[in-house]
């Protein structure tokens, strides 16, 4: 476990970022570096700062101090539609337009590549389907967003941002409100693009998935950053209590060998302990 910034390169920087809303200060003298082609996991409890932390990675909050960089530059000094060329966002309980279909709201991915000059092409329509097969809504390109199930809807909102054709992608509770099913197909299909080579950064709540999808994790706690490292390293029973208050013990996961928290129990009047006593 280490609060270091990872070694190697790293495109995504906050640098000793001050964030806050209004006069809140939300985080403060946070740094927090994203390896390249991780499948980087912020976790922490709730109102820790981990969903301000992405928007400002995702240059949709100003740091009231100290900077986040992208490629070695102030991402905010930036044009918006350089970022986006770039940078894939899939914010927080997204909501679609009334009326759009799935291969109207997927194009939308393509339009920080457009301009006055350049048109919808040829090129447009390729990544644009291409963006659908490769996140299984291709059968759904005709069908109404608000007519499908919240893990088509992620699903259809992902391949947005893959037609955008962005190396880095951010993700704010990808399974927010999702049953576990679903859950379990958007962090496949999430794990799939980071093979594929893109980096991911995610914010999520379930700390047992983090540890089974996450090559690096970002742990916060009241904003201020208490460790980060690969799951192997973060994940402890010591971590848990720190960050979360929660007692538990930490195994390894029967499936993956990835960390595993199990929350410790808590104890009945009158359950049997021990030799076949009983507590009071």
């Amino acid at each position: 476990m280490t609060t270091d910034p990872p070694p190697g390169e790293s495109r995504l920087r906050a640098e000793s970022v001050t964030l806050a809303y209004d006069r809140r200060v939300v985080a403060e003298k946070l740094t927090v570096a994203v390896p390249d082609r991780s499948f980087t996991v912020v976790v922490g409890p709730n109102a820790c700062g981990k969903s301000t932390l992405l928007r400002a990675l995702a240059r949709m909050l100003r740091p009231a101090r100290g900077a986040v960089l992208l490629d070695g530059q102030e991402i905010s000094a930036r044009p918006a539609r350089q970022v986006a060329r770039t940078l894939g966002l899939l914010p927080q309980s997204a909501t679609a337009p009334d009326g759009i279909t799935v291969a109207d709201l997927v194009a939308r991915g393509r339009y920080p590549h457009q301009g006055l000059l350049r048109q919808w092409s040829r090129e447009d329509e390729r990544v644009t389907q291409e963006a659908m097969a490769g996140t299984g809504v291709a059968e759904l390109a005709d069908r109404y967003v608000d007519e499908l199930s919240g893990g088509q809807r992620q699903r259809v909102w992902i391949a947005m941002a893959l037609a955008q054709q962005t190396p880095l992608l951010l993700l704010d509770e990808p399974t927010t409100y999702l049953d576990i099913a679903h859950q379990i197909e958007v962090l496949d299909l999430c794990a799939r693009l980071h093979e594929e080579g893109r980096t991911l950064v995610a914010v999520l709540h379930d700390l047992n998935q983090a540890a089974r999808y996450a090559t690096h994790l970002v742990a916060l706690r009241d904003g201020r950053l208490v460790a980060q490292g690969s799951p192997a390293e973060v994940i402890s029973e010591e971590l848990v209590a720190e960050v979360f208050g929660l007692p538990c013990r930490v195994i390894d996961d029967p499936e993956t060998g990835t960390p595993l928290v199990i929350p410790a129990a808590r104890r009945r009047a009158g359950s049997v302990t021990g030799a076949g006593r009983r507590t009071r």
